[in-house]
């Protein structure tokens, strides 16, 4: 009873589920496709006991996650985020590359809980539409706290703040390099730095703390400054000293206070971040904690040299994604900072591609259908050709051999039990007797089966039968072994007709066997030189534009598969069965004979005595 009750409630679960799932409404017709994305915070560390709110995530498209980089259209401009396909979210297109299959998009989230969230923290992308205007808003993602954040991307002279603050950088000796951890990022080869001038919102306020992030990467030991952010009267510094990272914080003319120094991995993309608090200067990599210094922080208004400081300690090596808040980030939004961005780690789940049609999944085969070439096109019909007849015989050769086992036992059980002396009762002699069994396999579907019509054994004791009568007539009481030897070999005749008989058509199964796997390779070779012929008359060596090709000419292949798979194992049960009944009928003509002796044997004792 529990284990219904468990049943029927599952059922009834999967049920509405799939119902709420058919039912989601389409945000907007004019986008004919959708992605399902789940956030799963739970990578975040079980530590999480509140929110992240008004959260930056980014999404990574590839193409293992996305596969129609050539439905969107140009640099992303139709991409939509939406939550319960109602709430639209700002985001901003940093880089989308149809050619490698590379997208970057930042996404701003209302809520990221710790934990899988709910399905009120999950979200739609919605794509496809050629004529949409760009939907990316680079303002909109962050949140007031956000006072500057520089992505480095390809074409910028200077490095451009993506935040509504607009804190362009002033000066720059970095170099773009398209390489970068994500996408682009500035390059340093130890001539300076970035200058960004003293602003109101890069003002720190003891009572809101500051954050500074970044993604670095370095080759070689050197004594150099990640960041000076420096006034009259105070000053705060991150550097590089040979492999070890430290900072420190300087007000007036008094000491500086330092963090502990943790090292860097040469030749590897690392999180850095320093927050800044009014009694604690916090430094963190990889999202963890590492070093901290106790500091009594007054409120000052620095400007700002990145990967250099005035005393000449220049960076060699690279940064990413340079971002600071005006305010002390929590150490789960430094931790979620460093996973979301990460590659190595998977916050965004994706999953799979729907479309406007009823909100069903994207049809492949529909796709590989529409690619298919006209050798395509022939191949497989070819080969559905050679599936339908294979099937005809195998279900025509199963009836018969079924119907032939049958009858075969019916009347082995009455011919041993029948009189020696009347060795000939169960023989019929019509005139139409040869007709239908000429065609074993008509016989078994459509034949007459009073008198064992169907048995192969019966038709070879109807032979036999035959033949003794034709030899023994009347009182004759011996049989000369010449005749003895005829019959046999009349025998053995009868039984070859019918193992020919019952091989008829069998030839169809093992020429589809062998015919219909290179039948669907050369379908798929001559489309896959269709395809490379194309790209060498148009230049185009995108991988969307040749999967299609492809995947449709392997379509081919898989239908001379599909043919020959289910025939070869149906002509190898079916060749058993007919090898048994063989077997059973050279069984038959040893046993007739040996009686057929016995009983010419017993007349000749009779006639002596």
């Amino acid at each position: 009873m529990k284990k219904f009750l468990f049943m029927h409630r599952f059922i009834l679960l999967l049920i509405l589920t799939l119902v709420s799932v058919e039912g989601r409404a389409w945000w907007n017709d004019a986008w004919p496709s959708r992605k399902q994305l789940t956030v799963d915070a739970s990578i975040t560390g079980a530590d999480i006991q509140g929110t992240v709110q008004d959260f930056p995530v980014l999404v990574r498209l590839h193409s293992g996650n996305f596969g129609f980089f050539l439905d969107l259209a140009e640099n992303g401009k139709d991409l939509r985020f939406m939550q319960q396909d109602k709430t639209a979210l700002k985001h901003d297109v940093e880089k989308i590359d149809s050619l490698v299959e590379l997208g970057l998009v930042w996404v701003k989230l209302p809520v990221v809980r710790g934990g899988i969230s709910s399905g009120s923290d999950n979200f739609t992308m919605y794509y496809g539409n050629a004529n949409a205007a760009n939907g990316s808003d680079p303002q909109g993602i962050y949140d007031v706290n956000q006072v500057l954040t520089y992505h480095f991307k390809e074409g910028e002279a200077l490095p451009q703040d993506a935040t509504a603050y607009l804190l362009h950088a002033n000066d720059s000796k970095a170099i773009i390099d398209p390489n970068g951890y994500i996408a682009a990022a500035a390059r340093f080869e130890g001539q300076g730095g970035i200058k960004t001038g003293a602003q109101p919102a890069l003002e720190i306020d003891p009572e809101n703390g500051w954050t500074f992030s970044t993604w670095i990467r370095t080759e070689q030991e050197q004594n150099a400054t990640i960041l000076q952010a420096k006034d009259a009267t105070a000053q705060l510094e991150i550097k590089l000293q040979g492999a070890f990272v430290q900072a420190s914080y300087q007000n007036g003319s008094g000491s500086a206070n330092q963090t502990g120094a943790i090292s860097l991995t040469p030749g590897q993309w690392q999180h850095l971040a320093l927050v800044v608090e009014k009694n604690n200067l916090l430094l963190y990599l990889d999202g963890v904690q590492v070093a901290n210094a106790p500091i009594a922080l007054k409120p000052f208004s620095p400007a700002l040299l990145i990967g250099s400081s005035e005393a000449g300690a220049h960076l060699t090596g690279w940064l990413d994604e340079v971002q600071i808040a005006k305010i002390a980030r929590s150490p789960d939004w430094i931790k979620l900072q460093f996973r979301s961005q990460s590659p190595d780690f998977t916050v965004i789940n994706f999953g799979s591609d729907e479309s406007a049609e009823g909100g069903a999944s994207v049809n492949y085969g529909r796709i590989i259908l529409e690619n298919l070439t006209v050798d395509g096109w022939v191949v497989i019909a070819l080969c559905g050709v050679m599936l339908v007849i294979g099937l005809m015989v195998m279900i025509s050769k199963g009836v018969t051999l079924k119907q032939a086992r049958k009858e075969n036992a019916a009347f082995l059980h009455q011919y041993r039990n029948i009189n020696v002396s009347n060795l000939d009762s169960l023989d019929h002699d019509e005139k139409d007797e040869d007709q239908p069994a000429e065609d074993s396999d008509f016989l078994a579907m459509f034949g007459k089966h009073d008198h064992f019509q169907g048995s192969p054994i019966y038709r070879v004791y109807h032979v036999g039968v035959q033949e003794l009568r034709k030899r023994i007539n009347g009182n004759q009481t011996t049989l000369s072994s010449e005749a003895l030897n005829v019959i046999r070999a009349r025998l053995d005749a009868a039984v070859v007709r019918e193992h020919q008989k019952l091989n008829k058509n069998m030839v169809l199964l093992t020429i589809s066997i062998s015919g219909g796997p290179f039948l669907g390779l050369l379908g798929t070779v001559m489309g896959v030189m269709i395809t490379f012929a194309v790209i060498a008359a148009t230049g185009d060596v995108n991988i969307n534009s040749i999967a299609p090709g492809i995947s449709a000419a392997l379509a081919a292949t898989v239908a001379g598969l599909a043919v020959a798979i289910p025939t070869l194992f149906a002509y190898n049960y079916l060749l058993v069965q007919i090898k048994d009944i063989t077997a059973d009928m050279h069984v038959f003509t040893d046993e007739f004979l040996a009686v057929v002796s016995e009983r010419i044997a017993e007349r000749q004792k009779r006639s002596e005595s």
